[in-house]
C-alpha cells in the first residue's frame, strides 16, 4: 500500500481540479438521468393529449438535459483527463528524481528492460488510478444521494431499492469478480514487465544471437512469456465483459422491481401513472454512475502492483550521499589548475565482498601525468568510479586542491573531471547534440576545433548533413573508432581541470591513436592527467606509472625504472611487443 499512498500524495496539488472533475462527472450522469426521466414523462403525458402549453416545461426540460449532458460530458472529459495527465507528468518527474541519484551504483542490480518498464509502463498504468479507481466511488455516492433524495417523496422504498442495487452492483459485483480474477491485474503487470525485458535483450543482443545461432532459443522464451501475458490479458478482458453483463442484469432487475412497485402504488392510488415510466427509466439511467465499479478492484490490483514496483525504486538508498558545503566555491575559481591526491584508499562494492582497491595512494600535481596499467579486473576502472563519485570509498581520502572529495556537491565534483572511457554512450541524436552534452553553451567554432583535435572533423563534414547528421542509437552509424573520437572531442569540449582517459583510444588505429594522444597531451599539458590503458606505449612517456594487480599497487615508477626493476610491468610490456610484432 505504500506505493499507492505515494501516488495519492502526488495528487494533492491538484485537489481543486479533482473536485471539479468529480462534480462535472456527477452533473453529467444527473443530466443523463434527467434526460431519460423527462423524456419518459413527456411521452406518457403526451399520450393523454393535453394542450401543448402543458407540455412546454417537459419539452424544455428534454432540450436542457440533452444539451447540458453533452456540455458537462465534454468538460468532464477535458478536466478529468487534464488532471490525469498532470498527475502522470508529476509521477514521471518524481520517478526520474528517484532514479537519478541511484545511478549507476544501485541500478546495476536492475535490468535495463525492467527499469524501462517501470519508468514507462508502470507509470502509464497509473492513468487508471483516478479515472477508474478513485473517482467512480465518489461519483456513485453523489448520484446515489442526489437521486435517492429525488425518489424519496414518491415512496421511500424507491430510495431503498436504489441503495440496495447500487450496493449490489458497486460493491457486491466487484468483490465477487475479484475472487474470479486470481490476480489477473498483478499477473498482467509482471508478465508485461518480463516481456519488455526480453524484448530489449533481444534487440540489443540481436547481433550476437544471430552470430551464434541462438535466436530460436530466446525466441521460444519470448513466446512463452507472450503466451502467459496473453492469458492474463484474456482473463482480464473476460472479467470486464462479465462485469458488463452482470451489471446489465442488476440494473434491469432493479428497473423491473421499480416497475412492479410502481404498478402496485398506481393501483393503490398512491402514485400517478404518468410518473411510472419516469421513475423506471431514471432508475435504469442512474446505473451509469457505477458502470466502471465492477472492474474497479481489478484496476486497483493492477495499479497497486505497478505502484509497488515504482515504490521499490523509492526505497533504494543511493550509494553516494551528497553533502553540500561551501568548498566547491573555491574550486570553481581554480582556473583549471587542480591537483589530485589519493591517500590509502580502500573500496569494495558490497560489504560482503572482497576489497577491489586496497591501500591505493597516488599524487597528481597540477601538471602531472600518471598512468595506471595492469591486468583486466585489477581495479583500474573502479578508481575512476570513485573519482566521479558513482560510488563512495570505504576508507582513505581523495582530495582535490586539498579539499576532501566527499565534501563537495556531486555536480561540482564531477565537473572537475573530464573522462573518456572505452564504452561511450551516444544518444540517438545529431553529432552536434551529442557534442553539446559536454558544453551546452559552446559555439560552432568551438565544436569544430574540438573535433579537429580529435581527428574527426573531416569525417563529420563528409556526412550528408554534417554536424546535423543523426548517428543512430548508441552511435550505430559510426564505427568503433569514430565513436571513440567523438567521445574524445566531447571531453576536449568540456575542458575540465583534470582529464581521465580510461582505455580512451580503444578502437583507434595506431597512427590515429598517436596523433590523438599528441593533441591531448598538448592541449592538457598544463593540467593533471590520469591515463588508464592496456596499451603500454601510451603511458611510457608519462611522469609516473602505477602497476595495479588484484586491487593493489604492486609497482610504481617511470617506464625506464619499471623496465629495469619491475616484474609485472616488464612482463606486460614484453607480452604486448610480442603480440604486435
Amino acid at each position: 500500500m505504500k506505493g499507492l499512498m505515494f501516488l495519492i500524495q502526488e495528487m494533492k496539488p491538484y485537489r481543486g481540479r479533482i473536485l471539479l472533475a468529480l462534480l462535472l462527472s456527477a452533473l453529467t450522469i444527473t443530466s443523463h438521468i434527467g434526460l431519460m426521466a423527462t423524456a419518459a414523462y413527456l411521452l406518457a403525458r403526451a399520450a393523454l393529449h393535453p394542450s401543448v402549453m402543458e407540455l412546454m416545461v417537459s419539452i424544455v426540460g428534454v432540450r436542457f438535459f440533452g444539451i447540458s449532458r453533452a456540455v458537462f460530458r465534454y468538460f468532464e472529459r477535458y478536466v478529468s483527463h487534464d488532471v490525469t495527465f498532470r498527475i502522470l507528468s508529476r509521477i514521471r518527474v518524481r520517478v526520474y528524481e528517484t532514479v537519478e541519484p541511484l545511478a549507476p551504483a544501485r541500478l546495476t542490480y536492475i535490468k535495463s528492460g525492467d527499469l524501462l518498464s517501470r519508468i514507462v509502463g508502470d507509470v502509464e498504468i497509473q492513468q487508471n488510478l483516478f479515472l477508474r479507481v478513485l473517482a467512480p466511488p465518489f461519483v456513485a455516492l453523489l448520484v446515489l444521494v442526489g437521486f435517492g433524495v429525488f425518489l424519496a417523496p414518491f415512496d421511500q422504498r424507491f430510495s431503498f431499492l436504489l441503495t440496495g442495487f447500487f450496493l449490489l452492483g458497486g460493491i457486491g459485483l466487484p468483490f465477487g469478480l475479484k475472487r474470479l480474477s486470481h490476480g489477473a491485474g498483478r499477473q498482467k503487470v509482471i508478465e508485461k514487465a518480463q516481456l519488455q525485458i526480453q524484448i530489449l535483450d533481444l534487440i540489443q543482443g540481436m547481433t550476437e544471437l544471430l552470430s551464434f545461432g541462438q535466436e530460436q532459443v530466446h525466441l521460444d522464451e519470448f513466446q512463452a512469456t507472450q503466451k502467459r501475458y496473453s492469458l492474463a490479458e484474456k482473463r482480464y478482458i473476460w472479467l470486464s465483459g462479465l462485469s458488463g453483463a452482470l451489471l446489465g442484469i442488476v440494473s434491469n432487475l432493479g428497473m423491473w422491481l421499480v416497475l412492479v412497485l410502481g404498478i402496485i402504488l398506481v393501483n393503490q392510488g398512491q402514485l400517478n401513472g404518468v410518473n411510472l415510466g419516469m421513475l423506471a427509466l431514471g432508475f435504469l439511467s442512474s446505473f451509469e454512475a457505477i458502470q466502471t465499479l465492477p472492474t474497479a478492484l481489478q484496476n486497483l490490483e493492477e495499479n497497486k502492483a505497478a505502484a509497488e514496483r515504482l515504490w521499490e525504486l523509492n526505497e533504494l538508498e543511493p550509494a553516494v550521499i551528497e553533502k553540500r558545503t561551501q568548498n566547491a566555491l573555491s574550486l570553481k575559481a581554480s582556473n583549471h589548475k587542480s591537483s589530485l591526491e589519493v591517500d590509502r584508499l580502500n573500496f569494495r562494492y558490497e560489504q560482503s565482498e572482497e576489497y577491489v582497491l586496497k591501500d591505493i595512494s597516488l599524487q597528481l600535481s597540477q601538471r602531472g601525468k600518471v598512468g595506471i596499467v595492469g591486468p583486466s579486473g585489477a581495479g583500474k576502472s573502479s578508481l575512476v568510479n570513485l573519482l566521479l563519485r558513482f560510488w563512495d570509498y570505504n576508507e582513505g581520502e581523495i582530495r582535490v586542491e586539498g579539499k576532501e572529495l566527499k565534501s563537495l556537491p556531486l555536480d561540482e565534483a564531477r565537473q572537475l573531471f573530464g573522462v573518456v572511457t572505452q564504452k561511450t554512450h551516444l544518444f540517438n541524436a545529431s553529432v552536434k547534440e551529442n557534442l553539446l552534452l559536454a558544453n551546452p553553451q559552446a559555439r560552432d567554432e568551438e565544436l569544430f576545433e574540438a573535433c579537429r583535435k580529435a581527428k574527426i572533423h573531416d569525417f563529420i563534414l563528409s556526412l550528408p548533413e554534417g554536424y546535423e547528421s543523426m548517428i543512430g542509437e548508441e552511435g550505430l552509424k559510426l564505427s568503433g573508432g569514430q565513436r571513440q573520437r567523438l567521445a574524445i572531442a566531447r571531453v576536449i569540449l568540456k575542458n575540465a581541470p583534470i582529464l581521465i582517459l580510461d582505455e580512451a583510444t580503444t578502437g583507434l588505429d595506431p597512427v590515429t591513436e598517436r596523433d590523438v594522444m599528441r593533441e591531448i597531451m598538448e592541449l592538457f599539458k598544463d593540467r593533471p592527467m590520469l591515463v588508464i590503458s592496456h596499451h603500454l606505449p601510451i603511458v611510457q612517456n608519462l611522469d609516473e606509472i602505477l602497476v595495479i594487480n588484484n586491487g593493489e599497487i604492486v609497482e610504481r615508477g617511470n617506464h625506464a625504472e619499471l623496465m629495469k626493476n619491475g616484474n609485472l610491468y616488464k612482463k606486460l610490456w614484453e607480452k604486448e611487443q610480442l603480440i604486435f610484432c
